[in-house]
């Protein structure tokens, strides 16, 4: 079980390749190969037979078809024990091929380098190696699939002592199956993530591949008493942690809505989330003073809470929030003095997050035993809004609406947002009528109401939402527009002297 009088070897990782190749070598192992292979090979002064030559089929296509060939797949195929099989090759002078080195085009570093057109992505996607492993793999007890650097060293023990066990011979088969179907989940994956980014309907699918990798262990899941991983594509790395506890599975869901609210703003902000929910939001001229804005909003709610900046983090942003007990500041990156101030607070967690990490063209989400994938939802721009009502929202008042309206977005439903133009006022979040939403909403303002601007992230089903909203002097309102009873809401409205604007778009939350 241990002779290995034939190998191919076709990697585009050459790592670990050349001591593996010397000791094939050393035994009168007969070493074919490829391409960039062969060349890395015989520069190091290591005997090669092209393939082409051994299989007396050219390279052809600039290389695409190398390998695809009978007498190379009949070499790595054929049963040993079958007769038909040994008549087949010995008809056609097919000698067999024992051991099969190859591992994969780089398709997945390929499309994370960023940049790479679709065409680019398409030529890094393998053909020739995949059938080779594949077919290896399923002939493992006579021929040995090594996909991975990782496995050389162990197949040398094995091979140097002359017997490759069963045991070793199954582990190589699995980790190609392994790594072929998270090969072609990648390109899939890949592939739709492609249509949707391009607003293109999703590819009709019956199946959802999923390639996913334990990233971290987590502190514990949603309470102390459940165990948890936190698992990303293989290969990400969303974020990365300076300082401070583990993280929970709560931890990430707020530092996840957190650095996904300060993202929707262009100029420097800064959002304070609780449970998932905003409790205070501000944008300013510079990031410190966005931070004591959100904090000002409400300075209880925002005791334990996690800070989203779409800023780098400096030292003054860092005094800003030094009295106050956070779990986790998310941000692009910390300055050095930030840093240095913000490791007196120890169990501190300090994120870092790419300013595009959260720009992913699809969303999953567990329900219902199963998984829901949707495309992200994203606040449109003000081009399709309309103004409604008898008097028209001035310029100023449609920027303050315009900070409600991406704020409620964030907001869990049924919401009512009230802000200045700078800053969240008051937030009334998950409530289960609208009615209440604005009650809380008005309930939790500590800032003026009076001339405030009030987002409801779906429609007034009647007046009364705004009628309480109107008595607690907020100017202008910003709603997606849509009920049967949208004239009713209007003319309330009018009677309020509002300005009132329809976007056209919904933002429920769940």
């Amino acid at each position: 079980m241990g002779n290995v009088e034939r190998a191919i070897l076709s990697v585009s990782d050459k790592t670990g390749i050349l001591p593996l190749a010397r000791a094939l070598s050393t035994k009168g192992v007969e070493i074919l190969s490829t391409g960039g292979t062969a060349k890395h090979l015989t520069g190091a002064g290591i005997a090669v037979t092209p393939i082409a030559q051994w299989s007396g089929a050219p390279e052809i296509l600039g290389g695409r078809v190398k390998t695809l060939t009978p007498r190379v797949f009949g070499a790595i195929l054929h049963d040993r024990a079958n007769p038909d099989h040994l008549a087949d090759v010995t008809r056609l002078d097919i000698p067999r091929i024992d051991l099969v080195v190859v591992n994969l085009y780089p398709f997945e570093q390929t499309i994370a380098k960023g940049g790479v057109t679709i065409d680019e992505a398409i030529e890094q996607i393998d053909i020739g190696g995949p059938s080779m492993l594949r077919a290896a793999a399923k002939n493992h007890r006579s021929v040995l699939p090594l996909c991975d650097p990782s496995l050389y060293d162990e197949f040398l023990a094995e091979f140097e002592r002359g017997t490759i066990s069963d045991d070793f011979r199954r582990r190589c088969a699995l980790a190609v199956f392994e790594k072929t179907s998270n090969y072609d989940a990648a390109i899939a994956n890949y592939l739709r993530e492609d249509s949707l980014s391009t607003q293109q309907p999703a590819p009709s699918t019956s199946r959802l591949l999923l390639q996913l990798e334990k990233f971290q262990d987590l502190r514990y899941g949603e309470n102390p008493h459940q165990s948890a991983g936190f698992y990303t594509a293989p290969g990400q790395r969303p974020f990365e942690q300076l300082q401070g506890k583990e993280l929970s599975y709560n931890n990430l869901l707020d530092l996840d809505a957190a650095i996904r609210l300060a993202n929707a703003f262009r100029e420097p902000a800064i959002a304070i989330i609780k449970h998932t929910n905003p409790c205070g939001v501000a944008r300013r001229e510079t990031l410190a003073d966005a931070a004591r804005a959100a904090i000002e909003s409400d300075p209880v709610s925002a005791f334990g809470g996690i800070i989203g900046a779409n800023r780098a983090f400096d030292a003054d942003s860092a005094r800003a929030v030094a009295e106050l007990f956070l779990e986790v500041i998310v941000a692009p990156s910390f300055s050095d003095d930030a840093r240095e101030l913000l490791a007196k607070k120890k169990n501190l967690r300090l994120v870092t997050v790419a300013p595009d990490a959260h720009r992913q063209a699809s969303d999953l989400r567990s329900a219902a035993g199963g998984i829901l994938m949707q495309t992200m939802d994203r606040v449109q721009g003000r081009a399709a809004w309309t103004a409604v009502t008898a008097r028209q929202p001035a310029a100023e008042e449609m920027a303050g609406l315009e900070l409600a309206w991406i704020v409620c977005a964030y907001v869990k439903s049924n919401a009512i947002v009230l802000t200045n133009q700078t800053q969240s006022v008051g937030i009334g979040a998950g409530q289960m009528s609208r009615v209440d939403a604005a009650k809380v909403a008005i309930m939790k303002s500590i800032l003026p109401t009076s001339g405030a601007f009030a987002a409801s992230d779906a429609f007034f089903p009647f007046r009364d939402g705004l009628d309480i909203l109107a008595e607690a002097g907020v100017r202008a309102v910003i709603q997606p527009g849509g009920s049967v009873r949208d004239a009713e809401v209007i003319a309330a409205a009018d009677e309020h002297g509002l300005a009132m604007v329809f976007t056209g778009e919904r933002h429920f939350r769940h």
